[in-house]
């Protein structure tokens, strides 16, 4: 039964057609990739797109949710959002696949997906850890890969790339302790394509 209101529910036309007709300017974009098309979402919809393409178009499973930092990307305009927050969805009873991409400024919270797909949890705290975007109604966000008390979020561009302290376990106080970072910056030849005289 479930798969006749699927079948139903396609009519012909391409995932990325039927999410700008249900949805209209909340849809910012379509674009066909080279894997699988990308549809740029307003995040304020993000859940309502989510719930459609799972039950009227057979994406039954998230295969990834990730955040992507475009702060220093050439071209990205300064006043657009700084975080992209990415789901990757499959579609195991027609063999497709699907891109959102949603936008994110630093301050602004996106709802989560958990209600849609619970296996959703864990790649939304992935992607509050390492980038601190923040994902309203999940049900435990918190950090999942750093440990107790790390400050920052270490995909962030301008995350430093040595880190800030590094801890290590004081034998006195029988505890870990953290300490600041006391590695130098080291000198790397330049880079040459091979063949060249390095001479």
């Amino acid at each position: 039964m479930v798969q006749d209101d699927l079948e139903k529910s396609i009519d012909g036309a391409s995932d990325g057609e039927a999410l700008r007709q249900q949805f209209g300017d909340q849809i910012l974009d379509v674009i066909q990739g080279l894997d699988c098309p990308t549809v740029l979402v307003h995040k304020d919809a993000i859940v309502e797109v989510c719930h459609y393409l799972k039950s009227r178009r057979g994406f039954e499973q998230v295969v990834d949710i990730c955040g992507v930092d475009m702060s220093e990307y050439p071209g990205h305009p300064s006043d657009a959002p700084r975080f992209f927050v990415v789901y990757h969805l499959l579609s195991i009873s027609r063999n497709k696949r699907i891109r959102l991409k949603a936008g994110v400024g630093e301050r602004d919270i996106i709802d989560s997906v958990t209600e849609v797909w619970p296996a959703a949890n864990w790649f939304e705290r992935e992607a509050f850890d390492m980038f601190g975007i923040i994902f309203n109604h999940h049900p435990d966000l918190r950090r999942i890969l750093t440990d107790y008390g790390f400050e920052g979020h270490p995909f962030r561009k301008d995350f430093p790339l040595v880190g800030r302290v590094e801890m290590f376990f004081d034998d006195e106080q029988w505890r870990c302790v953290y300490r600041p970072n006391q590695l130098e910056n080291r000198v790397l030849i330049e880079k040459t394509w091979p063949g060249v005289d390095r001479g």
